[in-house]
């Protein structure tokens, strides 16, 4: 088996990435009041499962994490630390063995990266922010992006060989 980033520059990756990209933007900006602060659900956020069953998701989520936090307002430091999170935690959910096991990295890597960010900036206890972060986190991942990704793994009969 090839490394995900292995064809990162294919069309179909970069239709992928693309069509994501997209989708995340208008989706965090769609449900803008919830996207934004250190209290969020992000709904966007559910699309980070994705790379569980396509690995070329990782790049569209970093673009369109890239461009929904330049148009969000908080600065250089979301746009830089949120992206970076967004795709360090797409790379490690690539590598999960379940759909429920990939959710947790967007989770875990938010809560603590963004979380950290929020609380400098906003001038609200660390343990505050990644509680709020973590718990939006949670519900975008597990209550609408594992749902969404075994729904896109039955329809589009992808095969990780993983459950």
């Amino acid at each position: 088996m090839s490394a995900w980033y292995s064809g990162l520059f294919s069309v179909r990756s970069l239709s992928i990435s693309g069509l994501v990209a997209a989708a995340y933007v208008v989706a965090t900006l769609l449900f803008a009041p919830l996207s934004y602060g250190y209290v969020q659900v992000r709904i966007s956020e559910a699309l980070s499962v994705l790379p569980f069953i396509l690995p070329e998701s990782v790049l569209g989520l970093f673009v369109g994490c890239l461009f929904a936090n330049l148009i969000g307002g908080f600065g250089l430091l979301d746009v830089l630390l949120g992206s970076g999170a967004t795709l360090l935690a797409g790379a490690i959910s690539v590598a999960m063995p379940t759909a429920w096991l990939a959710a947790l990295p967007p989770v875990i890597v938010n809560a603590l990266v963004v979380g950290g960010y929020l609380s400098f900036i906003l001038d609200v206890p660390f343990l505050l922010c990644a509680m709020y972060v973590g718990v939006g986190q949670a519900v975008a991942c597990y209550l609408l992006g594992v749902p969404l990704v075994l729904l896109l793994r039955d329809r589009l009969g992808v095969s990780t060989g993983r459950r």
